[in-house]
């Protein structure tokens, strides 16, 4: 197999055929850069020997844990696995003892991968730890790569737990190798492309799109381990091409390139801006287009789907995620359980899934697989309204994020997006709660950017200027900050408690 040339795209019916061979350019090996983290960087043939060398100690068919710290090797660790047909359980480095005894009993992997230096809680001291060693090589020539199966489980990546105990994914190649290309395509991602991030390497975002995506391209990976704004703007003085973010990073972007004309300049450079994982401000994405010149565009996925919807290169529309991706398909589905039309710009609907992009079901639980599936449509609990084009507009969660209020039907994510265009709100949230007239009144969670004070009968006329009179908040409760995962998602069990 040669590797791919600067420039070249898999085309779609590539895609499976290419499945056995997720990452040909780590198998070709060569100089080029593929790595390169704060601590160290690899090349391909580098990444490529040292994988191989792990890959074969590796138990086949028993899952394997990775210690997904921001370095070198979980790079090689997760290749090893990925080589060996080994499924990989990224591990969060934050994660606490009762979540990781979940996991542990859950997924029972055979060993943890990780660096000899890093300190490993007791759990995983216990299971028995194989030191990833980056300098290893091996002699010969590479062993050829068998025919894996495209169902063969790839990764296990366990989900937030915001509705109970986190639930293992199980991600096949299937899906990895489809839904990379499908994003190459739209997003013209190329060998000659490097990407920048400092995402988490334990989420789908930043281990599948931000690691796996480079590798499958034969691009390279600059991770610049924890986000920095001067450290991504660095980047993208030099080679980095694109930048893989969420809004939180985003928003302090926005506020280092109003600042700093240098971080401005810098952003003007990247070839494409990428928002995931949560929605992002339409005024901090207009902030970063009046700052560079670059319009950030968004995506739509989740750990169970991989990515559902991308905005194409040159297409991007604050508050839209875009068109389905090649081969996924997207509908939208009433509480009554009909297709929302996309001419219904209004109409609300639970988003379904069908495509070679979804996973094969939770580990442990076919409960909750058969309960997420209907008729080999997944169903994401996300709500979302059609716009212009086929492009998805995500409008919040249906357990927390569609208020029944008055009769009417409100998406939470409707009025924190009028919010936010309020220019004291730095950031915003909304629940639906118990009213005994309204049967659910709208509550809202404001921030305040330094300097900058509105009232809370302002902010409610605000909304109600904006949007029906039914959507405005009944009340708005002043907050420091609002709790979110790592990933910069709002954790909305735990507003009310935040006075």
């Amino acid at each position: 197999m040669t590797r791919l040339p600067s420039g070249h795209r898999l085309r779609p019916c590539e895609t499976m055929e290419r499945v056995s061979f997720l990452l040909p350019a780590v198998l070709d090996g060569g100089n080029d850069e593929a790595v390169r983290f704060p601590g160290g960087s690899l090349s391909y043939g580098e990444l490529g020997e040292a994988a191989l060398q792990l890959a074969g100690g590796l138990r086949e068919g028993g899952p394997v844990a990775v210690w997904a710290s921001p370095r070198v090797e979980t790079a090689v660790a997760v290749v090893a696995g990925l080589l060996a047909g080994t499924p990989v359980v990224p591990i969060n480095p934050k994660i606490g003892i009762r979540e990781l005894g979940h996991l542990l009993a859950d997924s029972r992997p055979g060993a943890v991968l990780a660096g000899p230096d890093e300190a490993l809680p007791e759990p995983l001291v216990i299971l028995g730890r194989v030191d990833v060693d980056v300098g290893a090589s091996t002699p010969g020539h590479a062993p050829p790569m068998r025919n894996l199966d495209p169902e063969r489980p790839a990764l296990i990546v366990y989900t937030s737990g915001t509705t109970g105990p986190p639930k293992g994914v199980l991600i096949p190649f299937r899906a990895l190798a489809s839904n990379l290309d499908a994003q190459a395509t739209v997003w013209e991602w190329t060998s000659a492309d490097v990407l920048t991030h400092g995402l988490p390497l334990f989420h789908v975002h930043g281990l599948v799109l931000g690691m796996l995506g480079p590798l499958r391209t034969g691009g390279a990976l600059h991770h610049v381990g924890r986000f920095d704004p001067g450290a991504i703007a660095a980047e993208l003085s030099g080679p980095a091409t694109m930048l893989f973010g969420v809004p939180t990073m985003y928003h302090a972007l926005a506020d280092a390139a109003e600042a700093d004309p240098g971080v401005a300049t810098a952003l003007g450079r990247a070839r494409l801006l990428v928002s995931g994982s949560a929605p992002l401000a339409a005024r901090d994405w207009h902030r970063l287009e009046d700052a560079s010149g670059v319009r950030v565009v968004e995506r739509y996925g989740l750990t169970e789907t991989l990515m559902n919807c991308a905005m194409p290169v040159g297409r991007a529309r604050p508050g839209f995620v875009g068109p389905p991706l090649p081969e996924v398909e997207v509908r939208l589905v009433a509480e009554q359980g009909t297709d929302v039309a996309p001419e219904d710009a209004e109409v609300v609907g639970e988003v379904v899934v069908r495509g070679p992009n979804l996973f094969l079901g939770y580990l442990n639980r076919p409960d909750a697989t058969a309960a997420a599936m209907h008729d080999g449509w997944f169903r994401t609990g996300d709500l979302a309204s059609w716009g212009p084009d086929r492009y998805l507009r995500i409008v919040g969660r249906r357990a927390t994020d569609l208020i029944k209020t008055g009769g009417f039907k409100v998406g939470a994510g409707e009025v924190e997006a009028a919010l936010l265009e309020h220019p004291a709100v730095a950031e915003a949230a909304v629940l639906g709660q118990d009213d005994e007239r309204l049967g659910q009144r709208i509550v809202a969670w404001a921030v305040l950017r330094p300097g900058f004070g509105a009232t809370e009968e302002e902010l409610i006329e605000h909304v109600g200027a904006l949007l029906a009179p039914h959507k405005r908040p009944r009340e708005v409760r002043f907050v420091t900050a609002l709790p979110r995962t790592e990933l910069g998602k709002v954790v909305k069990a735990g507003l009310p408690r935040l006075r």
